[in-house]
């Protein structure tokens, strides 16, 4: 890999690696790869996988924001210092894709040169992503966002009156080995502030030792917590085999027809599960079946709940989400975002008393021991000596 400056000009030489989906291809990106995404309206999460991979830069197929909704995803990698780049949305080509994923290419003067080898070179010309791109994208998509939001509401409230039935029905039975009754349940989804929410809890979980469901990447924020998810529930899209292995009891989400993609990874990987056909989304499932199993309490961390959540996941209302919380309200506390209430804070008075509680057992020991007190003076000697 070569990173060089020029006047007014950005070279950066490596090899492409690229995917639709930006979360499957973060699984695979090194630090010195350039990245390749066909991703409109890049959200949060999505850019703090890029983040984590340690991209320097990306190359979008799709606007980074349409202006449609204030979407945070490039605005984040903007500020982390990581290069951005758009095709033109003339040259769009969704087979690019398949073609670049693994060449070797270079990008100079706002062209991605690819080297096709025995000296054959191919020229795509690219658009740098500017900070001042990204605001006049972010004003456009705040001044109609009143007009989103009534499309939003319409979308919701229509397939609200369309699924509510399937809702009202209880879930399949399922013969699971862990037990939630009269018990807390934590639901973890791998959204926005999960990790630190996770953080914040910690002491929760300690002392209530209450059951882990970890839904898709959400097992995989859990492991990397610290804790072991005792149930995993998705559709296994998202979800690293680590995690599929860790001994976690494993649900499988279903359509309401029985379809189930994520059927065959489990299978291969020769896991057991169990197969759950629900209407709806994972995490709402994952409510549901802790709710349906008599959990006392239903926590979740990093869940979707409002507007812009569900347009960054490609969802146009939250007709699902909406049935599953009114049904399980009751039960039902919503930690997303509680890092951001409270922060415990060290005060000079707090110091103060810990060094009081750390220096009032060594006073006592100086009291009462004879060789201690001995000692001290023979200090205290020596100390006046060397200062005098």
């Amino acid at each position: 890999m070569i990173k060089r400056k020029k006047t007014g000009a950005f070279t950066y030489t490596s090899v492409i690696m690229a995917d639709h989906k930006t979360k499957l291809l973060c699984k695979r990106l090194h630090s010195d790869h350039i990245a390749l995404i066909d991703h409109p309206d890049v959200d949060e999460m999505a850019a703090r996988s890029l983040q984590d991979a340690g991209v320097s830069v990306v190359i979008n197929l799709s606007p980074y924001m349409t202006g449609k909704y204030p979407a945070e995803g490039a605005r984040k990698l903007l500020q982390d210092g990581i290069k951005l780049f758009e095709v033109p949305l003339r040259l769009y080509d969704v087979t690019l894709i398949e073609q670049l994923d693994g060449c070797q290419a270079r990008i100079e003067d706002d062209q991605l040169i690819i080297h096709a080898g025995q000296g054959e070179c191919q020229s795509i010309p690219l658009e740098a992503v500017t900070e001042e791109h990204i605001q006049a994208k972010w004003l456009e998509a705040n001044r109609s966002l009143d007009e989103t939001l009534s499309r939003f509401i319409d979308n919701t409230l229509q397939y609200a009156g369309r699924e509510k039935d399937l809702f009202l029905k209880p879930l399949c039975r399922l013969p699971l080995r862990t037990r939630m009754d009269d018990r807390h349940v934590v639901v973890v989804v791998r959204g926005k502030h999960y990790r630190e929410d996770l953080q914040t809890l910690h002491a929760y979980i300690r002392e209530y030792r209450p059951v882990l469901i970890g839904v898709d990447g959400g097992a995989d924020a859990l492991m990397q917590a610290g804790y072991i998810p005792d149930l995993i529930v998705g559709d296994m899209d998202s979800v690293s085999d680590k995690a599929l292995l860790c001994g976690a009891e494993i649900v499988v989400h279903a359509f309401a027809d029985g379809r189930a993609p994520g059927q065959c990874r489990v299978q291969e990987l020769g896991v057991p599960y169990h197969l759950l056909p629900a209407p709806g989304t994972s995490e709402d499932v994952a409510m549901l079946l802790a709710y349906e199993e008599q959990a006392e309490l239903i926590v979740t961390i990093g869940t979707h709940t409002n507007m812009i959540d569900f347009l960054e996941k490609g969802r146009k209302g939250m007709a699902s989400t909406l049935i599953v919380r009114t049904k399980i309200g009751t039960k039902l506390i919503d930690a997303k975002g509680v890092n951001q209430l409270y922060q415990p804070r060290w005060s000079w008075k707090l110091w103060g008393w810990c060094l009081a509680a750390m220096l009032t057992p060594v006073g006592a020991a100086l009291v009462i021991n004879p060789v201690a007190r001995h000692a001290a003076q023979m200090l205290w000697t020596q100390w006046r000596t060397w200062a005098y």
